[in-house]
This record gives C-alpha cells, sequence and structure tokens, in this order.
C-alpha cells in the first residue's frame, strides 16, 4: 500500500506541474485536489480487491465492483466540483487532473495486489 500512495504522490506532482505549465496557476489546486483524490481511491479500491483476489470468482467480482463504484464516485465528485466551483475546478485540468493520476496506477493495480 505504500508503494500505491507514493506513486500516486510521485504522479501527482508530475501531472500538477504539466497542468501548470500548459494552464497556469489556475490549475494547481485541481491538480492537486484531484490528483490525491485518484491516490485515495486506487488505495481503496486495491484494498477492498486485496483479499478477494485468490477467493472465487463471484467473490471476486464484488470486491471488484466496489472499486469501479469509488472510481464512478470520483467521475461524480468532478462533475460536483466543475458545475459548483467552475472557478477552482475549469473542466479540462481538472479532468486530466483526475485521469492523469487514475490510469496510470490503474494500469498498474496487479502490481500492487501482490
Amino acid at each position: 500500500m505504500i508503494r500505491l500512495l507514493a506513486a500516486g504522490a510521485v504522479l501527482t506532482g508530475l501531472v500538477t506541474t504539466a497542468l501548470w505549465l500548459a494552464f497556469g496557476r489556475d490549475a494547481v489546486v485541481p491538480g492537486v485536489v484531484f490528483g490525491t483524490l485518484a491516490t485515495g481511491i486506487q488505495g481503496a479500491a486495491v484494498a477492498a480487491l486485496r483479499p478477494a483476489v485468490h477467493q472465487p470468482f463471484e467473490r471476486f467480482v464484488a470486491r471488484w465492483s466496489v472499486g469501479m463504484g469509488l472510481r464512478m464516485a470520483g467521475v461524480m465528485l468532478f462533475v460536483v466540483a466543475v458545475v459548483v466551483d467552475r472557478g477552482h475546478f475549469p473542466p479540462l485540468p481538472t479532468a486530466l487532473g483526475y485521469l492523469g493520476v487514475l490510469v496510470p496506477l490503474l494500469f498498474t493495480e496487479t502490481r500492487f495486489l501482490r
């Protein structure tokens, strides 16, 4: 779990720096907030799935669904943030902050399940 959080922190820093260079100072807040959110969501998804990795398929799918639900909750939080406070959370930097951290962590999820 420590490796996942460290990877998420590094990715959040890289994505936020890229957003700052591309969009300016206004992109720093969504990069940090949604990068951190993506790291937390991925950590919770891995923690939910880990006990079911070697369980029967039904239990595995149930735990996998919890992780997918958490990721979709992150998408809903993105929508709420953009609609409620577009000044602090412009759509493109906010989406890139979330997806720029979540997708790489998702692709490496199997490494964190060991």
